[in-house]
């Protein structure tokens, strides 16, 4: 690279990091937060007895789970103001991400669960508590553990296809990198600063992966 591109990526670091922070980031964690709600509320109905629960829990993975990211991005954001729902580009690209999200982290949260022994809910359902308080104090701590490495590889991936928010408008770091490369044509000095930006954030989640693993694990019998 010459001097004048040296220069146009020192000049873009400020900007880029902008759109991490004001754009990738927020994106990332409201969608995941709302996903992981959702996903927890969608394992649930899916180990449900109730078949119309369970039936419609199915039916929503697999339509997640069978289309692509990009068109679940598309149908809210252009398809919806066919139907006269109109959403602003950060709003759609949330909710995109987190029905994303809901459909994959649900069967995380699924075989969690399942992983908590049968004979400890029974026990504590014998012992007088009911069903959102074994729930509450014996399943989900225990199911947390389990859950850890693959939703924080959900999270990872997460982070990185907020990059598609870019096709709504959304300025997140990728975008910005396209409106900064926009005039000069220097795409490929603008899109490598912004991938070391989004390995830098992987790396920061894989850490934080990795510290919660070694805390959680300190409470396991060996």
């Amino acid at each position: 690279m010459d001097a004048g591109t040296w220069q146009l990526v020192l000049d873009s670091l400020g900007p880029l990091l902008g759109g991490l922070v004001r754009g990738t980031i927020p994106l990332t964690l409201v969608s995941f937060a709302l996903g992981l709600v959702l996903a927890l509320v969608v394992a649930l109905m899916r180990l449900s007895d109730v078949r119309v629960l369970s039936g419609l829990a199915r039916a929503y993975v697999s339509v997640i789970r069978g289309t692509p990211l990009l068109l679940q991005l598309f149908i809210i954001y252009y398809g919806l103001p066919s139907l006269g729902v109109t959403l602003d580009p950060f709003p759609a690209a949330v909710i995109a991400f987190s029905l994303n999200v809901g459909g994959y982290a649900s069967e995380v949260v699924r075989s969690a669960i399942l992983s908590v022994p049968r004979g400890q809910v029974e026990a504590a359902l014998t012992i007088g508590m009911n069903y959102p308080t074994t729930m509450r104090r014996i399943v989900l701590p225990q199911a947390a553990r389990v859950a850890v490495p693959p939703l924080s590889n959900t999270l990872i991936s997460l982070v990185k296809d907020t990059s598609l928010a870019s096709s709504i408008q959304v300025t997140e770091l990728l975008r910005q990198a396209q409106q900064i490369a926009a005039p000069t044509f220097e795409f490929f000095a603008l899109y490598g600063v912004a991938a070391v930006y989004y390995w830098v954030v992987c790396l920061v989640l894989s850490f934080a992966q990795t510290r919660a693993e070694t805390r959680l694990n300190r409470y396991v019998a060996r």
